[in-house]
């Protein structure tokens, strides 16, 4: 695990994840889960947290499709997945316009001036795109704020491809998920541990020989 010094003017694109990220919501969206699913009971609820807790930065379609196929046993159904993915975005959506915003965001900006700025996220575009609209963080992120249901891998490939996304590029993120993305696009990484859940972050970290920091202001310091 390392923390030296990043030459963030190097880089022609920085791709942020959301959650734990540019916003302190990863206990929202944990918290959601539950919520979305615990009138199919406790037992059943719990097990989709720790399953979306061990699955970082993978979309909620994916989640609850294993929830409703591998947890309830039950076949693929439309109208359930549309109840629980409904029943999450209205737990979700009241965190999110009221969480933290990660420090650093103006200075982090000052300093790559000439970078393009995307959000490559796990959360639903729809929503996402308001929120950054509603709380005002939308002006940052000029190439784009992308998420679910495409996953962070299609988008990375996609957004390469169209020259959204040019490369020397940094990944900014705080999941597995996001360092595998990372590398299989061929993006720099750097993890930021502040708000993120991945629990064996410090030993995962070390083996992966990561650059990391706490956080965006950290980051930009």
């Amino acid at each position: 695990m390392t923390q030296s010094n990043l030459n963030l003017s190097y880089y022609q694109t920085l791709v942020f994840d959301c959650d734990g990220v540019v916003l302190n919501s990863n206990k929202i969206k944990t918290q959601a889960f539950y919520e979305a699913t615990k009138h199919l009971g406790h037992e059943s609820a719990q097990a989709l947290v720790d399953y979306h807790v061990q699955n970082g930065g993978i979309s909620r379609y994916v989640k609850f499709e294993y929830f409703i196929n591998e947890i309830l046993k039950q076949a693929l159904d439309q109208t359930i997945l549309n109840d629980l993915l409904n029943r999450f975005s209205q737990a979700v959506k009241q965190g999110l316009m009221t969480c933290e915003v990660a420090e650093g965001l103006d200075q982090l900006k000052a300093k790559t001036p000439d970078a393009n700025w995307l959000i490559v996220s796990g959360g639903d575009q729809t929503e996402l795109k308001q929120v950054f609209t509603e709380r005002g963080l939308d002006h940052y992120f000029e190439g784009g704020i992308f998420g679910s249901p495409d996953t962070k891998d299609t988008i990375l490939a996609r957004e390469i491809a169209n020259g959204t996304i040019t490369r020397p590029a940094l990944f900014l993120g705080d999941s597995k998920y996001d360092y595998q993305a990372a590398e299989t696009a061929g993006l720099d990484f750097i993890f930021l541990t502040q708000w993120t859940e991945v629990k064996d972050h410090q030993a995962w970290c070390q083996e992966n020989y990561l650059k990391v920091y706490e956080n965006l202001k950290g980051a930009c310091l």
